[in-house]
């Protein structure tokens, strides 16, 4: 593996995070996605890491980034949205390129519907991380440094 592979993390973001910023502001705050991606990327950069840092509304779209993940990225984060909760296809996905990856949510999920309870992807999660606003996505940078290089 490359040292760009070694130290690039591919943050990838589900249906209905384009809208953050105006999409129920009181549960995902105000800050858009265009803003988390600034903050990821900086916090990165202080880590010693890149991110790349992508959204789709489309289940195959990511699906096909986690497998092109291989060979060119270390770890994933991931906020699934809807996805989390009804996506086999994501945690097949994950399962096949076997890397580490780290499950991120804005809210906590389990002061919510019965139905966000459940998570396909936790299942082949290193770690979840939610409850903690924008913060949840620096948290899970953090978490993926440590991962990357225990060391530090």
């Amino acid at each position: 593996m490359s040292s760009a592979a070694t130290s690039t993390i591919l943050v990838l973001n589900g249906p209905n995070l384009n809208m953050l910023g105006t999409r129920e502001p009181e549960i995902y705050g105000t800050q858009t996605l265009d803003e988390v991606g600034i903050l990821v990327a900086g916090h990165a950069k202080s880590l010693g890491l890149t991110s790349d840092f992508r959204q789709s509304n489309h289940e195959g779209e990511l699906v096909t980034w986690i497998q092109q993940a291989l060979g060119t990225a270390s770890g994933i984060i991931i906020n699934a949205g809807a996805y989390t909760h009804t996506s086999i296809a994501l945690h097949d996905a994950f399962k096949s390129v076997n890397l580490p990856m780290i499950e991120v949510h804005l809210s906590n999920v389990y002061q919510r519907e019965d139905f966000r309870h459940k998570s396909y992807l936790s299942l082949v999660a290193s770690g979840v991380i939610c409850g903690f606003g924008i913060n949840s996505y620096l948290l899970a940078v953090d978490a993926m440094a440590k991962l990357l290089n225990p060391e530090t």
